[in-house]
């Protein structure tokens, strides 16, 4: 803690234990997901192969200096960022997760900032929103969220709507066919 470098170097150990202790749990698919963002980390596992106890036990006894603190699937749903992961067989959903100290905040449309600035919030919750494999609900429901959301900053709506086409003419002309309009 403290050193610029402590970052790096924790990030070189995580790998290190990941290529290790982590992978051969992929290769004979005890754990079918592994994915960390810093120190957040999402595991799907076969519970025909494995349990959580065990892999509690087993990630804990890597290294005395790390411990998986775990939050188990409720109700066939789990939060992993600001992601909702619902398992709903054959599949699993994503939706949009805001913990419950999030508020509605963000730039007051008139403050004293830059437009630039100002916008930047509803540009990443419509891009999150777009680019999310979202079903058709929880996007319409995201989408009057964001409206909901540039309301309370005193947005002219109109704007937010404009914002919106804007962003999706932009990914109409990307050579990428893995855009969807919502």
């Amino acid at each position: 803690m403290g050193s610029p470098i402590s970052g790096l170097v924790a990030e070189m150990l995580l790998q290190a234990l990941e290529r290790t202790h982590i992978k051969p749990l992929l290769d004979t698919k005890r754990i079918t997901l592994y994915t960390r963002n810093i120190d957040d980390i999402l595991i799907i596992y076969d519970a025909a192969q494995t349990n959580l106890d065990a892999i509690i036990r087993y990630a804990n006894s890597i290294n005395s200096n790390l411990e998986l603190n775990p939050t188990p699937e409720s109700n066939n749903r789990v939060n992993f960022l600001d992601l909702a992961i619902i398992r709903n067989t054959p599949q699993l959903e994503i939706d949009i997760f805001r913990k419950f100290t999030t508020t509605d905040t963000t730039i007051h449309y008139l403050s004293n900032h830059p437009q630039e600035h100002k916008f930047t919030a509803y540009r990443f919750l419509i891009n999150r929103m777009h680019n999310l494999p979202l079903n058709k609900n929880p996007s319409e429901h995201e989408w009057e969220t964001i409206l909901h959301i540039a309301k309370n900053n005193q947005f002219p709506i109109a704007l937010i709507h404009n914002l919106k086409h804007r962003m999706m003419q932009k990914w109409k002309q990307l050579p990428s066919t893995s855009h969807t309009t919502h």
